[in-house]
């Protein structure tokens, strides 16, 4: 089965400052503020929902297709992503814009200061899906994850158009589209994801109840945090599974894109929804106890043995074999 990933690719410089924010601003001088922190540390760290998710099917043996815009920078990342097993034939290089960064200042009370930059992520509505699925032979389905707004309707309209199954994953975009936007990017979804509260800001942006949505998309995916995730579909009962046992809580930065990836591959392994839904739940908690996005190290073994603990030898035999 092949997946085509889309989504934003960027890196994230975070700093430390050790003291206060607050010990700085001058109150009644706030419309000319100009402050300048030495920090401590600075950590770059590979992220981006797309790359994060892509990575996660990667050292699954999926070998994902990723989808999205960068800049000339991009030739370390890429080398690393190939490197765990992530097709980025399909990544198109901006010749004049940098790739998106996130760069941010958190000081001793964990306050924070952060910038976002776009960058080459803005030329991903220029990528044409009929191109991706030429270069690899055809696609079973793409998911379509936080990027460009642009981007995320082009590929929608031509997912729909050229009858590709499409997963819907709005995640950090939905606070800025209306619900007509949002009505255009799940209507006819395979797979709709969000998180709990996102769940709730689709119903109230698109004024459509759950059933409604439901009736509009194949399978909504939502996940609950520590409670795990639960999978609705019309006429069926919901499926409910939980996390497996966590070590430590080292970070919880790109836990979602984790649950994703493992979801998706056990699509393209053909496992149950139930299945995969465990596969998505344990690689989230290895993400989870590792700081970085992209950080984690999968083990074969101490991956099986952790999974058959929390999800039992039934669910361990029909995985174990597909995990390379």
């Amino acid at each position: 089965m092949r997946i085509a990933v889309t989504g934003s690719i960027a890196t994230d410089h975070l700093m430390t400052f050790p003291g206060r924010f607050a010990d700085q601003l001058v109150a009644d001088q706030l419309h000319t503020v100009s402050l300048s922190f030495l920090v401590d540390n600075l950590d770059v760290r590979r992220g981006g929902v797309g790359a994060n998710i892509a990575f996660g099917m990667g050292v699954l043996g999926t070998q994902p297709i990723l989808v999205g815009a960068v800049g000339p920078d991009f030739d370390d990342y890429r080398a690393w992503l190939d490197r765990h097993g992530v097709d980025t034939g399909s990544v198109r290089v901006s010749e004049v814009l940098h790739t998106a960064r996130f760069v941010c200042t958190t000081d001793a009370d964990h306050n924070q200061i952060g910038s976002f930059y776009t960058g080459a992520m803005s030329e991903a509505r220029l990528i044409e899906l009929k191109s991706v699925a030429d270069r690899v032979g055809g696609l079973d389905l793409v998911s379509i994850g936080a990027d460009d707004p642009e981007a995320m309707l082009r590929h929608t309209e031509e997912c729909r158009s050229r009858g590709i199954p499409f997963a819907a994953d709005f995640s950090q975009q939905i606070a800025r589209m209306d619900g007509e936007e949002i009505r255009i990017l799940l209507d006819g979804a395979t797979y709709l994801f969000s998180n709990e509260y996102e769940k709730g800001l689709i119903e109230s942006k698109t004024g459509w109840s759950d059933e409604e949505i439901l009736s509009k998309v194949g399978h909504r995916v939502t996940t609950l945090g520590a409670r795990g995730v639960r999978i609705e579909r019309t006429g069926h009962d919901p499926i409910e599974v939980g996390c497996a046992e966590e070590e430590r809580r080292a970070d919880p930065t790109g836990v979602g894109d984790a649950f994703r990836a493992g979801f998706l591959s056990g699509l393209a392994w053909g496992v149950s929804l139930e299945r995969a839904a465990q596969v998505g739940c344990m690689l989230a908690t290895l993400v989870i106890e590792t700081i970085g996005t992209q950080e984690y190290t999968l083990r074969r073994s101490s991956f099986m043995d952790r999974f058959t603990k929390a999800y039992g030898d039934e669910a361990a035999s029909e995985v174990r074999k597909h995990l390379s």
